[in-house]
């Protein structure tokens, strides 16, 4: 009951990344809301066709960022708009479900259905279920990674790329050990692994590599990788050790590392250095759809 009363107050706080988007915001051809009702859970996503689309278009499955247990899709709007118009896919853009209501591995279950879901409507969505790229930015960075690693041991097809932006990927080290370069969270830790122990309450669970992938042993025959990290980023380090686990298991990575950065900068700025990283990705999206 504390924990989502405490969780419940969070997400009181105003979400400086949907007050203040980095890039402009552009008209698309057609934004559509869906909700999509499995078992006991509703996802809301949203669609974001690019201006022109007349045919089925790749798709790019976007998960936000938040800790796993706050903010919303909306946040990513203009983002996602961003996208569609650059690359000429079809956005979808996921509002996953959020600890501690619903922990982990709920949100990797989720989204893997939610994938499922667009495949087996790609028909009415006009997207190729054929050309999928899935990425995220953050939490969501670590529902796209564990997605791909979900994939595969199901024995089912690998997106064309996994992008994952400031990825969170290690929930076995304890925040207080990890380089925090914000004064605040550095003298605070507890309030990290406040949020940590939201999305992984038991005491094996952080250990379990779908929550933390930079514990997987074996990552061979995932999808290629565009990794970007920021400098002074607490997850910093995780993000580098999951890029070198890709490389040595024979994944094709991008590691993209921007200087003077924190965490969320592709959210919270500097505004050039955010849609520098933006544009990385829109151009990953395009190279791998060829």
């Amino acid at each position: 009951m504390i924990t989502t009363l405490t969780a419940n107050l969070l997400r009181l706080l105003p979400n400086q990344a949907e007050k203040k988007p980095l890039v402009e915001f552009q008209p698309v051809q057609t934004k559509t809301d869906i909700l999509i009702d499995n078992y006991e859970l509703s996802t809301a996503i949203s669609c974001y066709y690019p201006i022109g689309a007349v045919e089925r278009r790749p798709v790019y499955l976007n998960f936000h960022g938040g800790a796993f247990i706050m903010h919303s899709k909306e946040m990513d709007d203009p983002y996602c708009r961003m996208l569609a118009n650059e690359t000429k896919c079809v956005v979808v853009n996921v509002d996953y479900p959020k600890a501690p209501e619903y922990p982990f591995p709920i949100p990797v279950q989720q989204s893997y259905d939610i994938l499922n879901w667009i495949k087996h409507h790609a028909e009415e969505l006009r997207i190729d279920p054929e050309k999928i790229i899935i990425g995220g930015q953050s939490s969501g960075a670590n529902l796209a990674a564990v997605l791909c690693m979900l994939l595969k041991e199901r024995h089912e097809p690998q997106p064309l790329l996994q992008v994952l932006s400031c990825p969170m990927l290690d929930f076995s080290t304890p925040h207080a050990e990890k380089p925090e370069p914000d004064p605040w969270r550095s003298k605070y830790p507890q309030v990290a692994n406040f949020l940590n122990h939201c999305y992984v309450p038991e005491s094996n669970q952080a250990a379990h590599p779908y929550a933390s992938p930079v514990l997987a042993e074996r990552l061979e025959g995932l999808a290629p990788a565009l990794i970007i990290a920021a400098e002074h980023d607490a997850f910093r380090p995780e993000a580098e050790k999951y890029t070198n686990k890709l490389i040595k298991s024979g994944v094709q990575v991008q590691l993209e590392l921007f200087e003077n950065c924190t965490h969320a900068f592709h959210h919270l700025g500097p505004k050039d250095k955010a849609q520098q990283a933006w544009r990385l990705i829109a151009e990953s999206l395009i190279k791998a759809v060829q």
